[in-house]
Formats: C-alpha cells, structure tokens, sequence
C-alpha cells in the first residue's frame, strides 16, 4: 500500500515530539496532529514553573526505571534505546543548550519553556508537519487499509496510520474509545498530589521548607526521604510528591484518609535522637530551649514542635526532663498527622494507569490488539516522579513510536 496519512491524536509533548521523528523519517508521510483544544504544548508551557524540566541528569537505564511507579520494568530497554542523554543530544544538536541543576532536575539554560516549545514548533514547520486545533476525536475504527477517524462536528478522517498520544484520563470512561478496540485500561488515580491536613496547626508554618525528611504513610510500608515544604494547606515538596506517586493506588484505596509520620531529623533513630538531646542539654545547662537547637531544623519548626510537647517558653536545658523530653523526641522523629482529601500539584499533575502495557509492543509502541495503532507518553500506564521522568517517558515512547512506523513503513514498500 502507498504511504499516505498518519495522524497523532494529542499535541501534547509525547505528539508533537512524536509527529517531528515520525516526519523526519518518513519524507513521503503526510504527517497530521489532531488537538482538541486550543493549545498546543500546554503542560510544557507550565512545567517546572514555566521553565520546563525536560529531563534528569540520570542516565543509567537500570537507575532511571526506579523513578517509575509504574511500568518501570518494561521501560528499561526503551531507555536504552532513547534515554535522558539521548534527549539532551536531541535538543542540543537543535541548538537548545540544557543545564542540571543540584537535585538533578534538567531545564533549558534560557529557563523559559517558551525555547522548548519553539524548537518542537520550528521543527514542525520543517519536516511539515500539519497541526489541527480544536479537532476532537470521538472514536477510532479500523478499515481494510487503515483507519477512520470519527470526529466531533465533522466528517470522519482516513489515515493508514495512528499515535494515540492524548495524555492522562482523570475518569475509566475517557478510555472506551480504546478499550472498545481491545485495549485492558487500568483505572485512573491521581498521583503526584499533596497532602491536605485540615486540622493540622502545622499549616501556620506556610512556607517553611526542611531539606531533607522521612515521611511515612502509616500502616503501610511506604516511606520516601527528601525536601519537605509545610504549605497552608498542608505538606508538599519532593518527598511527599514522591510518596504520594508510589503510593497512589493504596492512598485512593484508602480514599485519601490516612495519617503521615514525619521524622524531621531524617532517619535517626530514637536513641540517637535522645542521645543528641542530652549531650546538647550538658553542655548548654543555662540555654532556653527555644534559643537553641541541636538540629538542623528551621527556628520556626523547632519552636513550634517545642510548643506541640508542651514546653515552656522560659523553660532552660537543665530543667528539661520526664514526659516532656520524651514528647518532644516522639515529636521530633515520629510527627504524626492526620490527611483528609488531596490537592493537585497543578505544574506536575499526572494519573497513575491508563492503557496496560501487555497490550503494547514496547520495541515499537504498536498495539498488540489493533495493528497499525500505537501509543506515546501518558495514556500508557507510565508514570513517573517529579523531576523531568514523566517528560522523558514522553519523549522515549514517542520516539520508539517513531521507529516503530518506520520500520513499518519499510516493511510495506519492501
């Protein structure tokens, strides 16, 4: 069959990154992407606080997968074939410089998602490839010779091939139109949220940030270390990002009532906690508590955990003993707090589950179930923590996506 038509459905980073390599690589395609909306590259736009975390310095296939909740173990020969250096080379040779920073996290050196969006735009244009806003797809047919594509208002298209590339559902019924060719979905949960703590005094600290903390959900064995930031609504920050990632599943199980465990001092251990104390107590008898800490706390946080054991203000070291020590070492490694609900980090948002991956050839992101259809970025059953995974699970399955058609391709003129 002659190579005519193939259309990605999404204009988000997974389909246009997609739409680019498959045009690049395909001069004879007509290359069409289909956005239901107005805009184009929207979670680019706002990713990383507008700066856009492309990728991770982390580069070692066997490290990256552990930042995935999920798929983590199929996506270790795709990161071998695209990983984050692979990414980087692929901005860089189309003159975007990329920088990392401490904890990791890659941007452009503009610190502008607008660089990140114009390259992927300038390259559109180049290899041209055609996009359509506002075209919103209702359903997908296979034909004979491809497929038909039914659209909301208008006539049905007809394409040989086509990338589902539209992102994360919040509802399992977002997902019929894929399921009904055959697909299994797992359901939609929220991960990457933060914690709300109604009742929690604790918010009065908005904006105090701890570097680096254990948190822990309760009765459960999950934990995750990391920064921590108190907000006024609760906790957010790396660490509670992470852990509400891993734990998305159990938490929505638990209808996100659940109680966090908080260790300031990272994970010292109760009697390396009290031996702290009480060696700072003998050689500062004479000190108030409350203007002086023997850790690497915030002031705020140290006298507000003063205060939550019950501790005088003009109460001094040599003084201090009994049920109060022993609340404040409680307090100190064993914070506990009771969460009610979530709150979406709006930058970062992504849904744990999607289109499972036993249904995906992951050599190619074709369909197992519906040849001639393939998957990219978050409408798979991926998803990873903050810090520039989820784009580069974007930008690795769309790219296998890319090889996949074109192997295809070949295969057909041959």
């Amino acid at each position: 069959m002659e190579t005519n038509k193939i259309i990605i459905i999404g204009a988000g980073a997974a389909g246009i990154f997609g739409a680019i390599n498959i045009a690049s690589k395909n001069a004879d395609a007509e290359v069409v992407v289909l956005e239901k909306s107005s805009k184009l590259l929207s979670k680019v736009k706002i990713s990383g606080g507008g700066r856009c975390n492309v990728t991770n310095v982390c580069q070692e296939p066997k490290e990256l997968i552990k930042n995935y909740p999920r798929g983590n173990k199929k996506l270790k020969k795709a990161f071998e074939q695209f990983g984050s250096k692979e990414t980087v080379q692929w901005f860089e040779s189309r003159g975007v410089k990329v920088k990392a920073e401490d904890d990791g996290r890659m941007f452009p050196i503009t610190d502008d998602s607008q660089t990140i969006i114009d390259c992927l735009l300038n390259e559109c244009k180049k290899y041209k490839v055609k996009i359509l806003t506002k075209v919103a797809v209702e359903g997908i047919t296979k034909t004979e010779n491809g497929f038909s594509l039914e659209i909301k208002g208008a006539d049905n298209l007809l394409c040989d091939k086509v990338v589902v590339a539209t992102g994360g559902h919040n509802k399992l019924e977002s997902f019929q139109w894929l399921a009904d060719l055959g697909h299994s979905i797992s359901e939609p949960v929220p991960s990457l949220f933060t914690f709300n703590l109604p009742d929690a005094d604790i918010t009065k600290l908005s904006g105090v940030a701890v570097p680096d903390v254990e948190v822990k959900i309760a009765g459960t064995k999950l934990s995750h270390q990391g920064p921590l930031l108190i907000t006024h609504w609760g906790m957010s920050g790396p660490a509670v990002l992470k852990l509400s990632a891993w734990g998305a599943r159990i938490l929505n199980e638990k209808n996100y009532e659940y109680s966090v465990l908080i260790n300031w001092l990272k994970n010292a251990n109760e009697e390396e906690c009290r031996q702290k104390l009480t060696t700072f107590q003998t050689d500062n008898p004479k000190k108030m508590l409350f203007n002086s800490n023997p850790f690497q706390i915030p002031k705020r946080l140290w006298e507000y955990l003063l205060t939550k054991s019950e501790i005088d203000e003009e109460l001094r070291w040599n003084n201090f003993s009994g049920k109060k020590f022993n609340k404040l070492v409680n307090h100190l490694i064993a914070d506990l707090y009771d969460a009610s609900g979530k709150t979406t980090f709006k930058e970062e948002f992504v849904t744990a589950g999607g289109v499972k991956l036993g249904d995906v050839n992951m050599q190619t992101m074709e369909s197992r179930k519906c040849p001639g259809l393939f998957f990219a970025g978050e409408v798979l059953d991926i998803d990873g923590v903050t810090g520039g995974f989820n784009f580069q699970a974007a930008w690795t399955t769309a790219w296998l996506a890319s090889e996949g058609i074109s192997e295809n391709e070949k295969a057909l003129q041959n």
